[in-house]
């Protein structure tokens, strides 16, 4: 029961309310709304129809020097540059260069003595590979940048076995990425970094994206993101804090499942490209955001390089999400509507949040839940009253309550605190993660309410 919030306050509810009806002012109120909180720090851009509807930064992008993002700040793309390994491939296919059916050790011979693996399966994560980055937590020499040959040799050393056969099933797999990048290289005889830029990056004019490893090969970029999480204390880090034995670092040096650097504009660039033949026809965009099949039939709603989703409200979405060393990003194309959402952060905390389902409601125009409750503006002395330690008798959960200034702050035993608004008639909430908490001050109890969850807990002398 200890978890019984933490799991729920990376994820948003629909309760937040808006005064005003304009899409633009809705949307800043929620991301201002998610800043103040600490629950969003970065940069947004929504489109429709490829035209910039909301555009705005929150937050710093040097925490150290105090240098605020801005429209043109450059973040690393995490997992959101996978779309743009599998674009490679399909560039390559369409030269004539290879075949999604040809088996990986055509290009890759080291790993022949795993069963038929071909170029498809690492696309659509149905290759049954195992994970490099548990391989090389355990075998790896830390104190060396792994490079994606080194995966291949890692593999080849230690074969470990394939977690199914492949076809059989989906599993996402940032080796099967991984092992995509290094056969572009194989293929083009080009880096991975050289030939995205060539093919793509240029033709489409994203002048500020590039293949970046900030650690295995530094360079001066300006206007560049760094990636911030909390520690064991709580406290916001820059991650190499961690030392070069952390896997984020001596990773570094991997391409291919991420890696990509851009920023909001350059992405909305790349958007806007898929909507027509200059990179590829339809036929190849069949396949890029087409959900793939397994052996037995079962939809794996994974393209090449993009998640897909049909829904009865927006049509056909394909998104993608990213998180790594401390990045969290995304983009989302509504393929019926032509709407994108663009949302790069470069924090990545308890907190940190992606509001994709409120982003949605605001450009759909529907209706916000709300209770009828109204806000409450408590005085400093009215706030102490509800400050304590409050337990629950029937489980091992404990909620200490304080005030922060001028905002009341909740934080459940071994969790991050988390601010409350006020009410009338004694509640409080913490709407992102559907807690609600109404207090007794005479009788000295709090009525915790999250989801399908009502506990009373009392305050200790």
């Amino acid at each position: 029961m200890k978890n019984i919030i933490l799991p729920i306050l990376i994820s948003l509810t629909s309760n937040i309310t808006f005064a005003q009806n304009s899409e633009k002012i809705q949307l800043d109120s929620l991301f201002t709304t998610l800043y103040q909180k600490e629950m969003f720090n970065g940069n947004v851009l929504i489109a429709d129809k490829g035209k910039i509807m909301f555009e705005k930064s929150y937050g710093l992008a040097n925490e150290e020097a105090k240098q605020k993002l801005n429209t043109e700040t450059i973040f690393e793309l995490a997992s959101v540059s996978k779309q743009f390994t599998a674009m490679g491939i399909v560039l390559l296919e369409k030269q004539g260069k290879l075949k999604y059916d040809d088996d990986i050790s055509t290009y890759i011979p080291e790993l022949d003595f795993y069963e038929t693996i071909t170029i498809r399966n690492l696309l659509n994560h149905t290759s049954g590979l195992p994970d490099y980055m548990e391989l090389l937590e355990e075998k790896w020499d830390k104190s060396q940048f792994a490079t994606n040959q080194d995966i291949v040799n890692e593999l080849a050393l230690y074969k470990p076995k394939l977690i199914f056969q492949p076809g059989e099933k989906y599993e996402y797999s940032n080796t099967g990425y991984a092992l995509l990048a290094l056969i572009i290289e194989k293929v083009s005889k080009k880096s991975f970094a050289d030939f995205l830029n060539k093919n793509i990056f240029k033709p489409l004019e994203m002048n500020h994206t590039q293949v970046y490893r900030s650690r295995f090969e530094p360079k001066k970029i300006e206007n560049y993101a760094l990636g911030y999480v909390t520690d064991s204390t709580g406290n916001k880090v820059f991650l190499d804090s961690f030392g070069k034995e952390f896997y984020t670092y001596y990773l570094d040096g991997i391409v291919g499942d991420g890696m990509v650097n851009s920023t909001t504009e350059d992405l909305l660039k790349w958007d806007r490209a898929l909507y027509t033949d200059k990179l590829v026809n339809s036929n190849d965009k069949q396949l890029i955001f087409g959900s793939a099949e397994t052996k037995n039939g079962k939809e794996t709603n994974y393209g090449f390089g993009w998640f897909i989703e049909n829904t009865e409200k927006y049509g056909k979405i394909v998104n993608h999400s990213g998180g790594w060393a401390g990045y969290i990003t995304y983009i989302e194309r509504h393929l019926d509507n032509d709407k994108t959402i663009i949302i790069l952060q470069n924090n990545s905390t308890e907190l940190t949040s992606l509001p994709i389902k409120e982003v949605r409601r605001i450009l759909y125009n529907e209706p916000l839940k709300t209770d009828n409750l109204k806000p409450a503006t408590p005085t400093l002395e009215e706030l102490d009253k509800y400050v304590g330690v409050y337990v629950n008798e029937e489980i091992p959960l404990t909620i200490t309550v304080f005030r922060k200034e001028s905002i009341l702050m909740a934080q459940a035993e071994g969790q991050s605190a988390f601010p409350l608004d006020a009410y009338e008639n004694n509640t409080f909430k913490f709407e992102p993660a559907q807690i609600k908490m109404i207090f007794n001050i005479e009788e000295k109890l709090m009525e915790f309410f999250q989801r399908d969850t009502n506990l009373r807990f009392t305050k200790k002398e």
